[in-house]
């Protein structure tokens, strides 16, 4: 038989079974997904660039790429927010997977600003002395080579940079990106991934204290896989409850309001166990993301080993996009359930802001204070999800973009004191810092200032607006508790500022580094945020207030 008979036969067989031959192109609003699509371009350019620019070029056109990628994908979220799909146009895009509102956008552009200043120190190489003559960062020479050995020493003496960090942080901003706008869990679950991996790899980059940094990626990639694969066996067995990956679909299963009941949905919906125990190994999975108590024993760990610039990377804007999908999954998908996960939440904001309080109190090293403070941060933050109104919505959006800032420049900050052996982390080294260089210290002072919510900062605020939202929704012995909880941070915060201003500094203490205008830039401009947040909070609690309806 001949090629042509047999084609017209396929044809003809397939016209007669009709329903088989239409299968619909799928339809993406690019437009609507082109912050994302910016960063992935930039990111795949980047390993180009690895492939074929001469390695000493290699750091500015990385550089460039990237800074240019995050304010293109910046002016993109804005041009979208302008043209209403924040407010009026808020809907689904890419054929359900992506919901393009104001939540999503909101998240979208503080994680992208955020993670420009982070981009910053990222790039910053004048703190080290230069090694033979050149200049290096805050990463490895070159990855693959074992600690100690001939090899890194080699990569050393040859000037080697890992420039590969570049293209990875694009990468994990880009799954940031989805995570808080995903809108069904197969979409969530393949943007955690994406944004997990390129961390674990970040973690284990730090030139100085190799063992210490790869131990640290170690701890957070077991955690972090559990923790996946808690989340993977929530969706599949929320998917075995409602026959749908949809967050609407799902929603309309468990209010009772589906239309089209199979014979073996109908099933599945009227068992209670496949939801409860799908939407807990969800949120669970998020909470670890958060670092809440008690899924949070790889904070201090991590942020201690990790490079200083991933630590600030890290704290600020994986915290941005994990509490903006814990959100979405609360309020979008299991509204239905909200007197079943509120209690459970309550527990787990009150016990969080108490653990990171009090253990942060026994902290030596200023890079764990930090981490056990970030835990504290979060019980706050949660106090706000739990209030279930918008201003619980907007109060949290607002408090996520006020302490990203905070974050990043605080460990700006720490990236500045040195001695011998690189970064001075431990709190006695920080003694008497305010004599011998009192603007590091005057800055340091603000951001904890700012973490300890005092007023006319920007923690004042977020808190301010978090605790209302709490109360108004019927949470106030938790405010109670997170007010109790601030007093304790509080002491804390205000020990380290006594210890750089009121203490005798060491004849051989550390010194402080003069940084490039990069690093400069990003403690400026989370100083910048904390006082303008803290002095003139009211158009931004507007704007969070406007972004803060969830599309469903």
């Amino acid at each position: 038989m001949s090629a042509t008979a047999v084609h017209s036969l396929w044809t003809t067989a397939a016209t007669a079974a009709d329903p088989i031959a239409k299968i619909d192109a799928p339809k993406i609003e690019y437009g609507q997904l082109s912050p994302t699509l910016i960063v992935i371009g930039a990111a795949i350019i980047g390993i180009l660039i690895e492939a074929f620019v001469p390695r000493r070029s290699r750091y500015y056109v990385q550089m460039f790429v990237s800074a240019v990628a995050l304010v293109a994908a910046f002016a993109a979220v804005v041009a979208l927010a302008a043209g209403g799909y924040g407010t009026t146009k808020a809907g689904i895009a890419a054929m359900g997977a992506i919901a393009v509102d104001g939540p999503a956008l909101f998240l979208q552009g503080t994680i992208l600003l955020a993670s420009l200043v982070g981009l910053f120190t990222f790039a910053e190489r004048r703190l080290d002395p230069e090694a033979h003559g050149n200049r290096v960062d805050s990463f490895a020479a070159q990855a693959a080579s074992v600690p100690g050995s001939e090899s890194e020493q080699k990569a050393v003496k040859a000037g080697f940079t890992t420039t590969e960090v570049f293209p990875l942080l694009l990468f994990a901003v880009a799954g940031m990106l989805v995570f808080p706008a995903a809108n069904d869990l197969l979409t969530l679950f393949v943007a955690l991934e994406v944004f997990s991996l390129p961390l674990y790899l970040l973690c284990a980059l730090a030139r100085r204290k190799r063992l210490m940094s790869q131990e640290a990626a170690v701890k957070y990639f077991l955690l972090g896989a559990f923790a996946s694969a808690f989340t993977l066996f929530g969706i599949a067995l929320l998917y075995g409850y409602a026959g749908s990956m949809s967050y609407g679909t799902i929603a309309q299963v468990v209010d009772g309001t589906v239309q089209n009941v199979t014979p073996a949905l109908a099933d599945t919906m009227g068992n209670d166990a496949l939801l409860l125990v799908g939407s807990a190994l969800i949120v669970m999975g998020l909470l670890f993301k958060v670092g809440a108590v008690p899924f949070h024993m790889w904070t201090p760990d991590v942020y201690q080993g990790a490079p200083t610039p991933v630590t600030g990377f890290m704290a600020a804007a994986t915290k941005v996009a994990a509490f903006g999908a814990l959100l979405r999954i609360l309020y979008v998908v299991l509204p239905g359930l909200r007197w079943d996960w509120r209690p459970v939440m309550w527990a787990v904001a009150i016990v969080t802001m108490l653990a990171g309080a009090i253990v942060a109190i026994t902290q030596t090293d200023i890079k764990r204070l930090l981490a056990y403070s970030s835990i504290a941060h979060a019980g706050f933050i949660l106090a706000g999800v739990i209030a279930t109104t918008p201003d619980g919505i907007s109060s949290v959006l607002f408090y996520l973009a006020a302490y990203s800032f905070v974050t990043i420049g605080a460990f700006a900050v720490v990236t500045l004191v040195r001695d011998a052996g690189g970064e001075a982390t431990h709190l006695s080294k920080w003694a008497g810092l305010g004599r011998r260089s009192p603007l590091v210290a005057a800055v340091f002072a603000v951001f904890l200032l700012a973490f300890a919510g005092i007023p006319l900062t920007s923690g004042f605020s977020g808190k301010f607006a978090v605790f209302k939202a709490a109360a108004e929704g019927g949470a106030a012995p938790l405010v109670v508790i997170g007010v109790i909880s601030s007093a304790i941070a509080a002491f804390f915060y205000i020990r380290v500022i006594v210890l750089m201003f009121f203490s005798e500094p060491r004849p051989e203490g550390p010194t402080v580094a003069v940084p490039s205008p990069l690093t400069m830039t990003a403690i400026a401009v989370g100083v910048a945020v904390t006082v303008v947040l803290g002095v003139a909070p009211q158009y931004f609690l507007d704007l969070a207030g406007q972004a803060g309806v969830f599309v469903r």
